[in-house]
């Protein structure tokens, strides 16, 4: 098979399209053949060598990518034989491989997905929609709310603007440039505002002590902009921070306003006995009632390196998926 291969940490030209031996699923696993695989932020982390989140040392050379879907052609043993030929989408945790042709995971990690979700989409829906229906626990929308989304074409952004839209909200999205902005108003945000433009704190002015949630994956001077609209009683949900690191003296977190998200809370609130499934299907429900449609940012496979440099500049709308 081919994929892609990461021999040294360091830049997105590290990462390398080869042909590989194909792997074989073991006890209780499935191997999938990928059409989709998922790019996420923390990939490109990963790639320069920063450890974040991962439980264990990362062994090169590796094949990154942790968000795979596409069709089941081989079982390991012990492995329902009810998966073979099925349609499935499967986080694979902080086990690598998901940037190629084939790849292996345990079945009880596989959903199967609407079939209004071709591969990229439903890929977008098992991480990036995961995500966004653990922010919204924290600050349910609802009609009498008003909305501000920074970053409102990123994948998570796409799907926080429809989904606190379809809840009844006023919804401002931001984006930098027209193009982005386009999106965000096509995907139903009653004012998209290019967070480029010299003038995009004054377009803002008429909702002064008004905005009711912020869902902020950005942090800088766009998130204390958007804190300063906050009327009384107001949320600013934080869930990342693109445009500065986040400490706890970071001039934009306001106590008693600010909540970061990230971590053991979101998870405790999913509930239920494995709580990043209950998001993966709340998620997936989501897509399959037509309620979200994620954006997606196709790339080939062999095109990883590219992906991650657009990426990393902000050049992507949307979930970015590599398709082989």
């Amino acid at each position: 098979m081919h994929a892609i291969r990461l021999h040294a940490f360091g830049p997105a030209e590290n990462l390398t399209y080869e042909e590989v031996e194909d792997p074989r699923p073991g006890p209780g696993q499935v191997r999938i053949a990928v059409r989709a695989a998922g790019v996420h932020l923390l990939d490109t982390a990963l790639r320069e060598g920063h450890q974040g989140p991962a439980p264990a040392p990362i062994e090169l050379p590796t094949i990154p990518g942790r968000e795979v879907a596409g069709t089941v052609d081989a079982l390991g043993e012990g492995t329902p034989e009810h998966w073979l030929g099925r349609r499935v989408v499967a986080h694979l945790g902080f086990v690598p491989g998901g940037y190629a042709e084939l790849a292996v995971t345990d079945a009880e990690r596989l959903h199967e997905f609407p079939e209004r979700l071709d591969f990229a989409e439903a890929v977008a829906m098992i991480g990036t929609g995961r995500t966004a229906m653990g922010i919204v626990q924290f600050a349910e929308p609802g009609p009498g709310d008003v909305v501000l989304v920074p970053a409102a074409a990123g994948g998570i952004g796409t799907l926080l603007v429809q989904y606190a839209k379809n809840a009844g909200a006023t919804v401002i999205g931001l984006a930098g440039g027209p193009a982005k902005t386009a999106r965000v108003t096509a995907g139903g945000a009653d004012l998209a505002v290019d967070y480029r433009a010299a003038d995009w704190a004054e377009q803002l002015a008429p909702y002064q002590g008004k905005v009711t949630i912020v869902y902020d994956g950005v942090g800088g001077d766009v998130a204390r902009t958007a804190v300063g609209l906050l009327a009384p009683g107001g949320r600013h949900i934080v869930f990342g921070w693109t445009s500065q690191g986040l400490g706890a003296d970071s001039p934009y977190l306001v106590e008693g306003v600010s909540t970061n998200v990230l971590g053991a809370e979101m998870m405790r609130r999913a509930g239920g006995p494995n709580p990043v499934r209950t998001l993966e299907l709340r998620a997936l429900e989501q897509a399959g009632a037509g309620r979200l449609t994620p954006a997606v940012h196709r790339f080939p496979l062999a095109d990883a390196a590219e992906a991650h440099r657009a990426l990393e500049s902000r050049a992507t709308t949307g979930k970015v998926v590599l398709e082989p």
